[in-house]
């Protein structure tokens, strides 16, 4: 086999593939046990059928049709790792010449990694928030943990804010009572928008056995989008008292004796949720200024098949879930179609980008995953994703997907490499020391796969990639 390449642009190169004839006989001879397999010839035992027979009754042609279909993808291989391309996707394959007991031709058009070089990254310099954990927030969390240990107690007076109301539900549309539209027994916290809209407004002031009625867009069911007219009533109207916050309060709520000692443990929970989100931060801010100084031809077969992708997903994954199309969604979002596309193909550019390079700089530093990091990533992915660590493995090795999840923990240690180098001060102009190496690295894949678009183990589509 002789094989030449020829580069089209930065991202696309055409194979030229010339194979003689003998070195197709594993093929033909596999075509011809096929063909055995699936046809009958009077006079002869299935699978027994001479060649010279097959040729007559069925053709030369479709023997070396078939031939050739199984020939291809091994030498097309074999072609790309003569050239040492690093190939996308799958190729556009043109038989050019087909000469019997002489000589196949053929050409491979496909998609490969540009060449990147690594630019100088020892200058990024960002800015991150501040670390700072005020008294009001403290304030607030213990508050949080006050409202999760309230109780309620009826009351015989008008329903106010902050009450929980036990109320019956009847809506209609065009004077119809819907089949769907009727609810008995309800608990309802006014104020805390989980019902419909204006309900609110309708059941404060009114005591137990009080009635109102209000218009209001259906969020579900039957009727959903339409507008309705709802009759609310009131059965019960309950007072939530919250707790004295003082040392008892704290032994009831915690682990802790004196209030005290809830709040310093506030303080850190806090410190330790503020310390994460900026390296958050200065892992994202980095990474956009890494991209900005490097150059990196986008292959417009995979950009079009990524934001397909993506398209794809966000329809039949994400919005049906919550029972969305996709016009409901960009009504929602104020957007059109044309801003939805261009910002649906921004991201993907940007995502594509981030893997090229992080990868070249995967290869440029020599970085490697062991098996530990493996498992931590897979724990951390499982989690996300609302399986159990068994089910979430399962999905992956079932889907072919432990290279990429391979790929996801080594660019994000390939980031953490960037990050240690770049300055790093918040808004008060201090230096901010990031957590350990490993820490980084392993948070550092979360910022890779929000950059890069990464989709859950159970609803990644399949991507052929040689």
């Amino acid at each position: 086999m002789k094989s030449a390449v020829e580069t089209l642009n930065p991202t696309r190169v055409r194979l030229s593939i010339e194979v003689p004839f003998e070195e197709l006989k594993d093929s033909l001879d596999a075509a011809y046990k096929k063909i055995n397999q699936q046809v009958t010839v009077k006079g002869f035992r299935k699978g027994k059928i001479p060649n010279r027979v097959i040729d007559q009754r069925f053709g030369r042609g479709a023997v070396l049709e078939e031939a050739v279909n199984d020939a291809l993808p091994k030498f097309y291989t074999e072609a790309v790792n003569e050239g040492e391309l690093n190939v996308l996707g799958q190729p556009e394959v043109d038989i050019t010449e087909l000469k019997d007991g002489e000589l196949l031709a053929f050409t491979a058009e496909v998609d490969v990694r540009p060449e990147i070089e690594i630019p100088d990254y020892s200058g990024i310099e960002v800015t991150v928030d501040a670390l700072e954990v005020t008294e009001e927030d403290v304030d607030k969390a213990v508050e949080q943990l006050r409202e999760r240990f309230a109780s309620t107690n009826p009351v015989e007076r008008a329903a106010a804010e902050g009450d929980v109301v036990t109320i019956d539900l009847e809506a209609k549309v065009d004077g119809e009572v819907l089949e769907d539209g009727v609810a008995a027994g309800v608990s309802y916290t006014i104020g805390s928008g989980e019902l419909l809209d204006g309900i609110d407004e309708a059941v404060t002031g009114l005591e137990a056995g009080g009635e109102a009625t209000f218009t209001s867009e259906l969020k579900g069911g039957s009727a959903e989008g339409k507008e309705a007219e709802v009759t609310v009533k009131v059965t019960a109207v309950s007072a939530r008292e919250l707790p004295e916050l003082d040392d008892d309060f704290a032994q009831m709520a915690s682990e802790f004796d004196t209030l005290a000692e809830v709040r310093e443990d506030s303080r850190k929970r806090l410190e330790n949720t503020k310390q994460y989100d900026q390296a958050t931060q200065a892992q994202e801010r980095v990474l956009e200024e890494l991209l900005k100084l490097a150059e990196v031809p986008i292959p417009e077969k995979l950009l079009a098949d990524e934001v397909q992708t993506r398209k794809h997903n966000l329809e039949h994954h994400q919005l049906g879930q919550m029972g969305l199309d996709l016009e409901k969604y960009l009504e929602i979002q104020g957007k059109t179609l044309e801003e939805f596309e261009n910002e649906t193909s921004e991201q993907a550019i940007k995502g594509i980008k981030t893997q090229f390079i992080l990868d070249e700089l995967v290869n440029k530093e020599k970085l490697n995953v062991n098996q530990e990091e493996l498992t931590e990533h897979l724990m951390r992915r499982a989690a996300s994703s609302g399986m159990s660590p068994d089910q979430f493995a399962q999905a992956v090795v079932e889907g072919g997907q432990v290279p990429m999840l391979v790929g996801e923990v080594a660019r994000g240690k390939a980031l953490a490499v960037v990050v240690e180098a770049a300055k790093v001060t918040d808004t008060n102009g201090e230096i901010v020391e990031l957590e350990d190496e490993e820490e980084a690295a392993d948070e550092a894949a979360e910022t890779v796969e929000a950059a890069e678009g990464t989709e859950k183990a159970e609803e990644k589509d399949e991507k052929n990639e040689a």
